[in-house]
């Protein structure tokens, strides 16, 4: 197997292509060193308390300049949707996402708040630089 190491990858027409630099798909209704199904850059999850985790990078990313992707199934309660969000350093909505270059803080509840947070039997999440 050969492995190709570039700085930039471009299109034909000059335009550059953004790769996923992290994801994992976990159950969170496992222990935290059983959760993880699959995943790309990620070495472990953090189990913070229900519906709460922090998702550890292998290798740190450039900088926490980065786009999240996030996504939730498997879960049916009084027909509440969840919601996957980037957790808060505050219960503010200006406070710093607890986010950095070798971590990142997730939540997934059935709003924006912090009122009730789940554990799902599938997440997502998926890190674009």
């Amino acid at each position: 197997m050969s492995t190709v190491k570039v700085d930039t990858i471009k299109t034909t027409g000059n335009v550059e292509v953004y790769t996923c630099k992290a994801w994992v798909n976990f159950d969170g209704t496992q222990t935290a060193a059983s959760m993880i199904r699959a995943s790309g850059n990620v070495n472990s999850i953090t189990d913070n308390g229900t519906g709460d985790y922090t998702v550890n990078f292998t290798t740190a990313l450039v900088d926490a300049n980065y786009q999240i992707s996030m996504s939730s199934v498997g879960f049916s309660n009084t027909n509440n949707s969840i919601h996957a969000y980037v957790k808060g350093s505050a219960s503010t909505s200006t406070a710093p996402f607890l986010k950095s270059t070798s971590q990142l803080r997730v939540v997934y509840g059935n709003d924006g708040g912090a009122s009730t947070l789940y554990d799902c039997a599938e997440m997502n999440v998926a890190v674009f630089r």
